[in-house]
Parts: structure tokens; sequence; C-alpha cells
């Protein structure tokens, strides 16, 4: 049934939904191609930080404008101007922005219960876009988002910087060549020591304080699973092929009583086919994982940080008594010896992220879709790995809430569900 739900899903096409995964991981991010020259009009729907983090990294790809500013937080305005550094025209409607004629590609950056919304108007507008993490607040709103980039022919890009990001590219390569064997377990952490809470220009505004603080409400967010989770999992899908079979979970509001909604720790774990296994913790209130994935196989592992990625070689496969350590730093690879006794990490200090051109994650991920507009070709971080990563953290979150294991199978699309039968 498994197999049958993935091959109707994406329409009977060539691949299969796992398979979609695989080959779209195998590409690497596009270099330097684009055309000489040629210009992107880009409109933006949510001007808050992330939207604005997003505006100053397209600005840096060559050829970039941002022709149209949505918001309905006024002060947003000038704050996106500042970084134009133009009278950027503004719109208070997503629609009045969307019937512009100089916006090529739309970009979402708004709260996660917004997402499906104006993703679909702007893929309706005859634009491809680009939608933050994650895809939806819904199962049945991302099922809608990959029926209307079939339908339409234009395509959508989901905000999963890492997925482009070097280190997790050549890890990834490696970890399809086998060099760590079959690998089996994959363990996820996103872990902070703050409250996740924002400043609020007047706190006593109640309507402000959400809106400026939207993670911490469910009628708009899906707190940590969808804002940090949906990185790991989105990898974790790729590693092993595959989407999640069923998830258990658990998690509270535990230490932050602040009149927040979302839960200030998670804990989850994913069971993929033939028992494989994704285990993911975000807490609030001590950053000792820091964000970190861990990939175990029988031959190796690798520890992948939000700046580079190592590679340990089991001991029982070496002559020496030493451990081969190679260190993949934004695709560089060199190769070292540790003693099993040395401290697996390091010393264990943080590592910047790094903020060059040719490197940066963020930057390759937004100069991938400058690239998928003026080619006309699918992204890599299409809407199938969205699907995937943005179910997943939804079906996560539901089993934590109804403190039972949920089975992907029932959320299925009921017409995959009919044929499968």
């Amino acid at each position: 049934m498994s197999e049958m739900n993935r091959r109707t899903f994406v329409g009977n096409a060539a691949g299969a939904f796992a398979g979609a995964l695989l080959v779209a991981g195998c590409k690497e991010a596009p270099k330097s191609v684009l055309p000489a020259g040629a210009q992107v009009r880009l409109g933006l729907i949510g001007t808050g930080s992330r939207g604005q983090e997003l505006m100053r990294t397209f600005l840096r790809v060559p050829g970039v404008r941002f022709t149209g500013l949505c918001d309905v937080y006024e002060p947003r305005f000038a704050e996106g101007r500042e970084i134009t550094r133009e009278q950027t025209p503004i719109y208070h409607d997503y629609r009045e922005l969307l019937a512009a004629k100089d916006v090529d590609a739309v970009v979402v950056a708004t709260p996660l219960s917004f997402h499906a919304e104006h993703i679909l108007a702007a893929l309706e507008s005859g634009r491809y876009v680009y939608g933050e993490k994650s895809m939806a607040k819904t199962v049945e709103e991302c099922d809608q988002i990959v029926e209307t980039v079939k339908r339409t022919g234009n395509y959508y890009q989901v905000g999963a910087q890492y997925h482009y990001a070097t280190w997790y590219r050549e890890t990834l390569r490696r970890i399809r060549e086998g060099k760590l064997g079959q690998v089996t377990q994959v363990y996820a952490y996103w872990h902070r020591n703050n409250n996740w809470r924002r400043p609020v220009p007047d706190p006593h505004d109640t309507k402000l304080e959400r809106l400026i603080n939207w993670r911490m409400y469910k009628q708009y967010s899906l707190g940590l699973m969808a804002e940090l989770g949906s990185h790991h999992i989105a990898f974790a899908n790729e590693v092993f092929g595959d989407v999640p079979e069923s998830v258990v979970g658990s998690g509270g509001i535990d230490y932050w009583k602040d009149g927040r909604e979302t839960y200030d720790n998670v804990q989850v774990v994913y069971r993929y086919p033939g028992g494989k296994t994704l285990s993911f913790s975000a807490i609030t209130t001590n950053a000792h994982e820091g964000a970190q994935l861990k990939v175990f196989g029988t031959e190796g592992s690798a520890v992948l940080t939000e700046a580079d990625g190592m590679l340990f070689y089991e001991a029982k496969k070496l002559k020496a008594s030493a451990v081969t350590k190679v260190l993949i730093n934004h695709g560089i690879m060199t190769g070292a010896s540790y003693m099993p006794e040395m401290p697996y990490r390091g010393k264990g200090e943080a590592v910047p992220v790094p903020d060059d051109v040719e490197v940066n994650a963020n930057y390759l991920a937004c100069e991938s879709f400058v690239h998928s507009v003026l080619t006309h070709q699918r992204p890599e971080a299409d809407d199938q790995l969205g699907w995937g990563e943005a179910v997943a953290v939804i079906l996560g979150n539901q089993a934590i809430e109804q403190e039972k294991r949920i089975w992907f199978r029932d959320y299925m699309p009921k017409k995959v569900e009919a044929s499968a039968s």
C-alpha cells in the first residue's frame, strides 16, 4: 500500500514520491549559472523578520529586484524599503500585489496559517513561488498546493535552505555511495536556551503581541516542530529515501509559563519503512546539542551542524586503533585521525554560520529559485520535498497532542486511498 500511495500521489509519474526525493537530492545546487544580464522582479508577501532576511539574501543574487512589498503591519514597509534602498511599491492586500504587472515571481514569508492561501493564490496568478517552510498548516492544504503545482505548471520551492548546504549535499552523496554502510538511525536536535519570544513595542497590545509572536499561538503556528524540526525531517526523508510510516511524541509547556500555546519542548520518533528511525528533540532551556543531525550507519556516522559536517568511520573497520575523521567544511574535505577516548565533537565551541556567497545555504537556496524562474526548471526543494516534511510536522504535532501513534497511511489523499484499495 505504501508504494501504491506514493506512485498514485505523484500522478503515476515515472518516479514515485520516494524516488523523486532521491533524484532531487542527487543534483547539485546551481553555482553561478544565471544568464548574464538576466533580471527577476520579485514580490514579497510578509515583510517581517524572515521576509527581511530573505530580501537581503535575494538581493545578493545578480539581477534581482523587489518590485512589491505586502504586509499588514505598517512599520514593515519602511524597514523593507531600507533594505531595497528604493521606494519599492507597497501593498496592504496580497491580491493587489498579485495583480501587478511588474512581478515575475513571489516570495511568501507570512505566518504558517496563511501559507496555503498566499501560495495557492500566487500559483494561480501564473507565478513561481518561494514559500517559507513548512509548506502549510494542514494535510489538506499541502495536498492542494501539490495539486495546484501539477495543474498550473507553476513551480513551488519550499524554504528548506539546508537542502542546498554544500556540506549537507556532500554528506548525502557519501551516504548514498554506501560510505556509512546501512543507515538505520538519525538523531536530530535543535536545542536553545531562550524563551523564543520577540519584543513588542506595546506589550499591552494583545493584537500586536499575537502578530509579532505568532509562533507562540496555535491559531497561526505549529511551533517548534514546524519552525525547527522541518529542516531535519526534510533531510531524514532524503537519507531514508521515503516518508515516515508512523510517529509518536511528547511535549508540553513545562518551563515558560508566559501565556504561550505552542510547546516549549518536543520529542518525536518517526518510524520509516524497514524499521529506520528519526528521533527529533527541540528544547528551549539548554543549548548543549545546538542544531545538529547525527546519522548512524553500520560502517560509520555523520554529524552535521549549521556550518559543517564530519564523518566518523567505525573502529572495527580500520587496521589501527585510531578512528579516521573526515571533515567536510563547506564542500572542502580534509583528513585527520583521533583516538576514541577524545571528545566526539572536539571542544564544543560554536561555529558561526558561513556568510560567504559561495557557501551560505540561504544564498544557495535563493539563487536556485532565481535559476528555476529564469530556466523554467523544477526546483530541487520542490513541492514534493515540501509535502514530505510538512505532513511529518503536522502529524508529529498531532501525535504529541493525542498522545498516541499516528499512522501516515490514514492521512493520504482520499483519491489515493480509493485507488490503493
